[in-house]
Order: structure tokens, then sequence, then C-alpha cells
């Protein structure tokens, strides 16, 4: 039931309402009070005293689509907006007969959905919902693949569904939760399809100026103070983020270095001044470096510092970085999480210890250490991928990832176009993982990884893998109407998985396999789906289990918190 429960909980994320608004996510609240009334006894405006950010909530968009490769176990749907909505879809599309293709049981009508993150830009992937809806006959989605859809903002007005404009598209093979029996009605008819959207129309960033002081001139003023800050390559050119569009809007640009990490990125611009002198500016460096004696003041100190990212501000977060005082360890933190994103290589080490020793904030050290250009932090995430623990690890393997996505050390294998299959060195205990957000792939940690004869394994509907006898594995494709196809391999999971692949199967085929391997104890290596550290969270999970304990709490948290997209807005 726990392996259950996790998995529709993630599921059920995405049908959660959420009310962020424009604002979007703002922490710090009281600390950040503190400082700021320091700070305006020595006449310094910040940005965020003036502004409000635009762009930071998330958007839900949907659609209606159509799952075909059901195998007998889809139903006809009954009248309703939706219905009408996707047969006027497949006219467009010239589909003859639509109503009897929606007849078909091997066919299901589904309701899509997913949600942009804030600076969301064409080309980027995030994970789809596919839902039966209510009253339908529709049994099970297991096995099959959503056709092409078309997401944007949906309004119901009357008996009418009307859309927005199109912002996305979404397609690819639906994960059914593997343990969902024909019994398990509201598991199986719900699905993900992981990285199936695709962005067309990237979202606007940006910052609100208060209406008491609207002005081009402080318009003009904000966009100087941050491109002195910060600049990008735009079109192959060196310009600044800051594009002052009117008198109470400054659009922007993600700096790259922020890319994973948008939250942050709008609480270091709103740090910036407006304007400072610089006598005003040695003053407030001196205020600031006194903030780190106090608990209450040194995270919203660490983020000025950053937000200021001269030389003299990164002399402070290295001697905040280096302090005895009590309590050291979270001036040791901050001070080096914010020299991080200013590529400090002073960074490294503690970041590295926290990653080890401080479960609770692992993900914010990951994301941080992510964002560097610096040697020494590639090589202290490819020390980590040796650990123990299980989440520390692939935590690890994702910053990698994020850090250089076409490292040979990350990059994977394309299966087939359905997911990535990596191998990682690794002198921790041997394990496979598995995602069920963002990206399908798999990740074969250390080695060897054997399955135990005898075994009896289904990767999805129509491929069994038979262990039973002799010492060799049969992985066989039985569909109606057509010959049996098998391929015979060692009791190694490679060779299995590719045997999958190669008789058609795709990356929901082979998680069910991998599930019911660690169900039967016949998979010699740990098997963990999900294992991305949390934000918030105490205690450490380093037993080998295969799904992490239901995060309905943490994963609403991560919408209403500064929570890195490293591992995905799941």
């Amino acid at each position: 039931m726990n392996r259950r429960h996790a998995f529709s909980s993630l599921v059920a994320l995405f049908s959660a309402p959420l009310c962020l608004g424009c604002a979007g996510p703002l922490l710090l609240f009281g600390a950040d009070k503190e400082v700021a009334e320091l700070e305006q006894e020595l006449d310094i405006e910040l940005i965020g005293d003036v502004t409000h950010p635009y762009g930071m909530n998330y958007v839900r968009i949907e659609d209606v689509g159509l799952v075909v490769g059901l195998g007998g176990t889809g139903g006809d749907p009954p009248p309703s907006p939706q219905r009408s909505v996707l047969i006027g879809e497949m006219k467009r599309r010239e589909v003859d007969e639509p109503g009897k293709v929606l007849a078909s049981p091997n066919t299901a009508m589904v309701l899509v959905g997913g949600y942009l993150r804030p600076g969301a830009q064409k080309g980027d992937r995030f994970d789809v919902e596919v839902k039966v809806p209510s009253r339908d006959s529709t049994t099970s989605l297991r096995g099959g693949k959503l056709l092409p859809a078309r997401l944007s903002e949906l309004a119901a007005v009357g008996q009418q569904i009307h859309s927005g404009h199109v912002v996305a598209y979404a397609e690819g093979p639906v994960l059914v939760d593997p343990s969902a029996t024909p019994e398990d009605e509201a598991l199986a008819t719900n699905g993900r399809i992981l990285g199936g959207g695709v962005v067309q129309n990237g979202r606007s960033l940006g910052l609100v100026i208060h209406d008491r002081y609207a002005s081009i001139r402080l318009s003009q003023l904000v966009g100087t103070a941050i491109n002195r800050r910060f600049h990008t390559i735009y079109k192959g050119e060196k310009q600044g983020v800051a594009n002052p569009k009117k008198d109470t809007f400054i659009e922007l640009r993600v700096h790259p270095r922020y890319r994973e990490n948008i939250s942050r990125y709008m609480q270091v611009i709103r740090s910036i001044a407006v304007e400072e002198t610089a006598s005003e500016l040695q003053d407030r460096l001196n205020l600031l470096e006194n903030q780190f004696s106090e608990p209450l003041t040194m995270q919203a100190a660490a983020l000025r510092l950053e937000a200021i990212g001269t030389k003299d501000a990164i002399e402070v977060l290295k001697r905040a970085a280096a302090t005895q005082r009590v309590p050291a360890g979270d001036a040791r933190f901050y001070a080096a999480e914010a020299m991080a994103y200013l590529d400090q290589t002073e960074a490294v080490e503690p970041l590295a210890a926290v990653i080890r020793e401080e479960p609770h904030r692992r993900v914010q050290a990951l994301a941080a250490l992510s964002a560097m250009n610096d040697r020494n932090a590639y090589d202290a995430l490819r020390t980590l991928l040796n650990e123990q623990s299980a989440e520390t690890r692939y935590g690890a393997f994702r910053a990698l990832w994020a850090m250089n996505k076409s490292d040979p050390l990350v990059k994977g294998e394309d299966m087939g176009g359905n997911f990535t299959l990596h191998f990682v060195a690794s002198s921790g205990p041997a394990m496979v993982h598995a995602t069920n957000s963002l990206r399908p792939e798999i990740v074969l940690f250390g080695g060897p990884h054997k399955l135990r004869l005898p075994a009896t394994l289904d990767a999805g509907q129509h491929i069994l893998v038979n262990g039973t006898s002799g010492r060799d594995i049969t992985v066989s494709r039985f569909a109606p109407g057509l010959p049996v196809q098998q391929r015979v391999v060692e009791p190694d999971l490679e060779q299995v998985i590719r045997a999958i692949v190669d008789l058609g199967g795709t990356y929901p085929d082979v998680v069910q396999m991998l599930q019911e391997a660690r169900d039967a104890d016949v998979l010699s290596s740990w098997f963990r789906v999900n294992a991305i550290p949390d934000v918030g969270r105490p205690e450490d999970r380093e037993s080998p289990v295969t799904v992490d304990e239901p995060r309905e709490t943490s994963a609403v948290r991560r919408f209403a918190t500064s929570w890195p997209s490293l591992f995905g807005d799941k």
C-alpha cells in the first residue's frame, strides 16, 4: 500500500489546485524584514522594496486527448463537453469515423494536464498527467500511448469548454503504477508521461513596479542596476538580463547560472540596490558581515551579498564560511551556497559536506554545486557517486547532468527513443534507479546487476521474461495475430533490458519488470524509484526499498518555497 500510495500521490499532485498568484514564492520573511530595517537606517533602497515578481506562479495547462494501444481495456466515453472537443479535434485532423475510433476497446479518452514552471522556455520538457474521466468504462491505461495533444489554459463556460492559445504539446507512452491490478481501477486509469510535454511558447518573467513608484526613470534605474550585476549571451551578443518595457514592468531573461533555481534568481535580483554610492556600499557590507553572527539574519545577509557580487562581498562570504562562531554550521552553509552561485571554489568543500551529512539541506547544496563552472565542484559530485546513500548518489548524478548534459559520465544511451540507460561506476552498493518524474531513465550504479533464477516477470501486457529453465532467460513478445518473438539472454539485467526494448518494450514496461523483480526478490541489486532529496526532511532514507514514502505535504511545499527544479517540480 505504501508503494502504491507513493506513486498515486505524485499523480495527485497534478490535480491539486495552486493559488500562488503572480507574486510567486518569497522566503525569509522575518529575517528579511530585520535586515531590511537595518538597511533603511543606511537609506538603501533595494529592488524588492519597489517591485514585486511577475511570472512566478505555476500555470495549469490542459487538453482532452486520445490514448491508443490498450489491448481491450479501453471504453467508449459517454456524451460530455470533453468528448465533443475530442471529436472536433479528430475531425480537424481528418480522422475517419471518429465515433467508431472512440468506441474501440483499444482506445480511451483522457484528460491531459500539466504545469508550466516559472521561467519555462521553448523546448523545455515537463511531466504530463493523463486521467480517465469519471463514468467512463475504461478500466486501465497500461500499455497505452497518448497521441499528440495541444495543451492550453482551459475554462468552462456553461456547457462548453473554451481554450486559450496553445502553449505546449504532449505525447508518449503512459506510465501506470506497475502494482495496479485489474481491481485497482483508480490507479490503473491514472498515469503519467515522463517529460512528455514540450513547451512551445516560453513564459514571461519580470518585475512589476508598485503603482506608487511607477515612472520611466525608476524603471530605467532598476533595469540598469540589474544589468550591472547580470548579463548573458542573447542572440550571439552579450546583453543585460533586464529589459525595461514601460514605467511599470521590467522583463527578465533567466541567467544560465540560475536556470535550475528560478526562485533564488528572483530573490537575488530583488536584493540588488537600486542606487548606491561606493561609501554606502562599504557601510552595507560591514552591516551584512555583522548579520552573520545572528541566526535570524544570516540567510538574508548571504542573499544580499550574493546580489552585490563584488570582490569585497565575496571576501565577506569567505570569512563567514570559515567562521567558528555558533551556529557555525548555518553560517558556513549559507555563505557557501551564495559563493557557489558566484562560482567560488571555496564553496565546494562545505557544500559537499552538507550533501553527505545534512539531508534536510541536501537539495539546496546539490543545486548550488550544479550551478558552478568549476572542476573542483565536478570532482566533488563524482566522488559523491560512491556514497552509501542512494539519495546522495542519485542526487549527485542529477547534479552532474544539470552541470553538463553532454558529459559522457551522465549522457547515457538512448533506448529506442523511450528512455535513456546509464552506467555509473560506483563503489557503493549496487543499485538500480528509475524515475517517475521528468526524465525517463534507468541508472545502473556499480554492479554486477543480476537476476536470480528461477524467475518469471511481466514487462507490460505483451512481453514475458521467463527464466524458469536452464541458465538463460527467454524474453518473449506475444501479440494477437502475430508470431511470437523471442530473445535468449544471460540473467544479466542490462541484457534483459536491451531484449525488452528490442522487442518493442517501453519505459513503463521496463519499470514494471524491475518492480516485479524486486517484489519477487530475484534482483541482486537495490532498486529505488525517485530517490531524490526532499526539502526540509531531517531523516535519511538509506534502506534498500523501492519507493520513497508518500510525499503529498512535501510535494505541495515545493510549489510554495524556493525549490530548485534540478529534480523536477514534482
